[in-house]
């Protein structure tokens, strides 16, 4: 069976580049455009992995991150932050919400797929 992977952004073209990308490599795509719809599907459907934009209306992903951690599916699921925010402050608060790894915008679909399956063995 595919894995599953939620990606979360509120950028469509974002949102359909990395499902493009994903999905051309077997894995099942769930999409939400803020972090809050995130949350609702991530709690419908358990997934894989999650992939996440920092900056978005509702609910930002760090938010997102803290709110997954909490729920007992997702302690341990990996969780990557998908964003244009690149500075180490930044990626020390991704790193205390939980966040498995970090990945800038604009991104590679090669090294993308790379973190991926790092990510799910």
């Amino acid at each position: 069976m595919a894995k599953s992977i939620l990606t979360v952004d509120d950028s469509g073209s974002i949102r359909q580049m990395v499902s493009f990308t994903l999905k051309g490599a077997g894995y099942e795509v769930i999409e939400a455009a803020d972090g809050q719809e995130g949350l609702d599907k991530a709690r419908q459907k358990s997934v894989d992995l999650v992939l996440t934009d920092q900056n978005m209306p509702r609910m930002d992903g760090l938010t997102l991150i803290k709110t997954l951690r909490t729920l007992p599916s997702y302690r341990t699921t990996p969780i990557l932050m998908l964003t244009t925010e690149s500075g180490d402050a930044m990626k020390m608060q991704g790193r205390a919400a939980g966040a498995t790894g970090w990945l800038v915008k604009p991104f590679d679909p090669q090294k993308l797929l790379e973190v991926v399956k790092k990510c799910l063995g």
